[in-house]
């Protein structure tokens, strides 16, 4: 049985779509129930400030991609980084045992993203640090 703040997350979804200029993608799935999540983030200063996912799966999945865009968006980089599968279902008001798989793509998804984000920070100063070399 889902609580009435999954049902809504679920049938009024937050921050739908794609970034084309996002700083960050975090793409995750799990074989076993065939969900797949991809986080969008755009950040400044440091801080998420736009947000967006795309989500194929089930009503869990669809809800805990929407609550965490909501819980992530704000937040400095570090700050999103401690959103944890247990913060996403509390925030849904719990999931069904057997739906608790969803939070943790939803947050995976949010931590590669911003590790993307990271990675091509870096290659970025790499690149910027080479050209002043030559």
């Amino acid at each position: 049985m889902y609580s009435k703040r999954v049902i809504e997350a679920f049938t009024n979804p937050h921050n739908v779509g794609v970034l084309e200029d996002a700083d960050g993608i975090g793409e995750v799935g799990n074989p076993v129930c065939g969900d797949i999540m991809k986080m969008y983030i755009k950040v400044r200063d440091g801080r998420i400030v736009d947000i967006k996912f795309q989500t194929f799966g089930c009503a869990a999945a669809i809800a805990t991609s929407s609550m965490i865009t909501d819980l992530a968006k704000g937040k400095t980089l570090e700050e999103a980084e401690k959103i944890t599968r247990n913060d996403v279902a509390e925030s849904l008001d719990g999931l069904p045992p057997i739906k608790m798989h969803c939070s943790n793509l939803a947050a995976d998804a949010l931590h590669k993203a911003i590790e993307d984000y990271r990675k091509k920070q870096t290659e970025k100063r790499l690149v910027k640090s080479l050209d002043k070399n030559i």
